[in-house]
């Protein structure tokens, strides 16, 4: 939704500047009349401008916000309270003042005569395009409170795979920070003490020590270049990722790299099957269900297979027929779940187990991923720290091989 930039004379006299949020001048306009000021001048904010205001007015606002509200609304809409009443009470009780913003305006969207899934396609910053489209499906069958049952359901999921997803990757990331933190403070604290005996004695070094002790001065020197490093690559690799030619390889690495493959293979298997399922449940098409899918998978392998499955299926292809052709992507299990799905008429079941075996596996995989990564871990600290052992002892094993003779 677009931000408009106003000055306007409040009740009092007293002249006021501020920033609005509306579906267009009319209804910033309106909006403001009602609340009592009299409108000088409104003026849309740039895309830049807007990028920001859109940060600044959903900071805060978590998923399980979302959530809560999903449930809250349509345990309410089934009672028979109408909308308006329902969103006005729900967003009384909210304490995130963003959120309660967000309502408020959406509620006073309604009463100007907008749909309710219209004025939420309006703060696409909060609520997700599947949100979105399964409330438009709601009131387009007059079962509100199930499509918004099924969204509460569908992302608490989603928020089940994503804590999955960083259990499994604590234990990797914790031992890279660890394994680098202590690489530094060798470099930077103990060789250099170690090096000036060395240097005292006036030893001749060998080439692996003599490599130490520059690696210990340039790290010493200029300490700063590892973080300016660290900040590169991630510039570099989010560069990458906007191309889809580059983010094209880079996801290939992420199926074909071990331990890696494990997490985001069942994480895509996961978001299929759970996206899929949500979304035949609700009533939409299988080609719509499709479109959606492809834009909400990130990997590109994943979404140009899909978009291949999708083309298939409108040419007559069964959904089970589509994917086996895609059997690096698609394991037996989905297929062959799918195909039972497809004959008996059940495939939002068959979609739903698929979706919970997924999301236990990747559950299973974080309490595991320490027991995978130790050995690589333990090889990458004890290769660093041969190697440091042995740039400090050789020059002492020559000292005393010296004295000896």
């Amino acid at each position: 939704m677009p931000f408009y930039s106003y000055k306007a004379i409040d009740s009092w006299g007293q002249m006021e500047k501020g920033v609005a949020e509306g579906a267009d001048e009319a209804y910033v306009s309106t909006s403001l009349s009602a609340a009592g000021l009299y409108i000088l001048s409104i003026r849309k904010l740039n895309s830049f401008s807007k990028f920001y205001m859109d940060k600044i007015r959903s900071r805060g606002i978590a998923i399980r916000d979302i959530i809560e509200f999903a449930n809250n609304l349509s345990v309410m809409v089934k009672a028979g309270l109408p909308l308006l009443t329902s969103l006005g009470d729900i967003s009384e009780t909210i304490e995130n003042h963003n959120f309660k913003r967000k309502l408020t305006e959406i509620r006073r969207m309604i009463e100007l005569g907008s749909g309710f899934s219209a004025a939420l396609a309006c703060h696409k910053d909060v609520f997700p395009e599947l949100f979105i489209h399964l409330v438009s499906v709601g009131e387009e069958t007059g079962r509100l409170d199930k499509s918004l049952s099924d969204i509460a359901v569908h992302l608490q999921r989603m928020e089940d795979l994503k804590n999955a997803i960083k259990k499994a990757l604590i234990y990797p990331t914790f031992a890279l920070v660890s394994t680098t933190g202590a690489l530094l403070f060798w470099l930077v604290y103990v060789l250099p003490k170690i090096m000036v005996l060395f240097r005292e004695m006036e030893v001749e070094l060998p080439l692996l020590t003599r490599i130490l002790m520059a690696s210990s001065d340039f790290t010493r020197a200029y300490w700063y270049v590892f973080f300016l490093a660290v900040g590169a690559i991630a510039g570099a690799y989010k560069l990458m990722l906007r191309k889809e030619r580059t983010k094209y390889y880079i996801d290939v690495a992420k199926l074909r790299l071990p331990v890696v493959k494990l997490v985001v293979f069942n994480k895509l298997q996961a978001l299929f099957a759970e996206q899929l399922r949500i979304m035949l449940e609700s009533g939409l098409t299988i080609d719509k269900s499709f479109d959606i899918l492809i834009k909400v998978m990130e990997n590109v392998v994943f979404k140009r297979a899909l978009s291949t499955v999708k083309e298939d299926i409108l040419l007559g292809s069964g959904l089970h027929e589509a994917i086996k052709k895609h059997g690096k992507l698609f394991p037996g299990l989905v297929v062959r779940l799918i195909h039972i799905g497809e004959e008996t008429g059940d495939m939002v079941e068959q979609l739903n187990y698929l979706s919970e075996e997924f999301i236990k596996r990747l559950n299973d995989i974080s309490q595991k991923m320490e027991k995978m990564i130790e050995p690589i871990v333990i090889v990458m600290i004890g290769g660093i720290f041969l190697v440091i052992i042995a740039g400090l002892f050789l020059p002492i094993y020559d000292l005393v091989a010296s004295v000896g003779k």
